[in-house]
């Protein structure tokens, strides 16, 4: 005769918990649940792991591509791009970027022109696609193409801050020859109002202040004397209209 078995009562309080938890942690850790802490991680982790030894150490290399090729979507390029911010990591992004081939090119471009990115990552992108055998014939032909267009948008965003800051320097020294003959009422009668308010703004903002700004008591009135003074010529020679 066989013995009885008895059956220990399942503890379903205790059950319940023990699945929850679970069910938590499955959230936290699979993309199937839910995000992960830091959605970049992956792409992160990735990109580090596609250094290898070289001659001047542990770097990125046409080996680097290649994995980066295999590992790496063209899904994942927009996240790649926000990865940009860390220099820290720029130069393998760079790779990332590149061995998406053609998907790469377009959206560089896009990040280029939307201020996302500098031009030297994305002409330093465009080099290592040209010259990636992984890539299409195509697409390294049109990264040839986009960096001469990129290093031709660079040269002639310098020459525009050249240009400005040139104007600039130029502005400041004119106010400055203006200001110095504010002080001299004969000299002063040869100011227009322009002149007068262009000197009055810079005396402000070297002051800290700003007319349109909160001031306290005190201020508002040494502004309002200001301004009768120097823009409006009260105690002195009038501007010239």
């Amino acid at each position: 005769m066989l013995a009885e078995t008895t059956i220990a009562p399942v503890n379903w309080g205790f059950l319940n918990i023990f699945l929850l938890a679970g069910l938590l942690l499955g959230a936290r850790v699979n993309p199937l649940w839910g995000q992960t802490n830091e959605p970049n991680a992956r792409i992160r982790s990735i990109i580090l792991q596609s250094r290898h030894m070289g001659a001047h150490g542990l770097g990125y290399n046409d080996r680097s591509l290649t994995e980066l090729s295999r590992k790496l979507a063209p899904a994942d390029v927009p996240e790649l791009l926000t990865l940009l911010k860390d220099r820290s990591l720029s130069v393998g992004v760079q790779f990332a970027l590149a061995s998406q081939c053609g998907a790469g090119i377009a959206q560089v471009r896009e990040a280029l022109k939307q201020h996302r990115m500098d031009f030297s990552d994305a002409s330093d992108v465009m080099d290592l696609v040209a010259g990636f055998a992984g890539c299409p014939s195509a697409a390294r032909a049109e990264a040839r193409t986009a960096k001469k267009e990129i290093d031709q948008l660079q040269e002639d965003e310098q020459a525009r801050i050249a240009e400005e800051s040139r104007r600039k320097a130029e502005d400041d020294a004119r106010i400055q020859a203006n200001s110095i003959k504010m002080i001299d009422p004969v000299r002063a009668r040869d100011l227009t109002r322009e002149e007068r308010v262009e000197v009055y703004q810079r005396s402000l903002k070297a002051m800290g202040l700003n007319d349109k700004g909160p001031l306290t008591p005190a201020q508002k009135q040494m502004v309002d004397r200001m301004y009768r003074t120097m823009v409006l010529g009260e105690g002195g020679a009038p501007p010239r209209q």
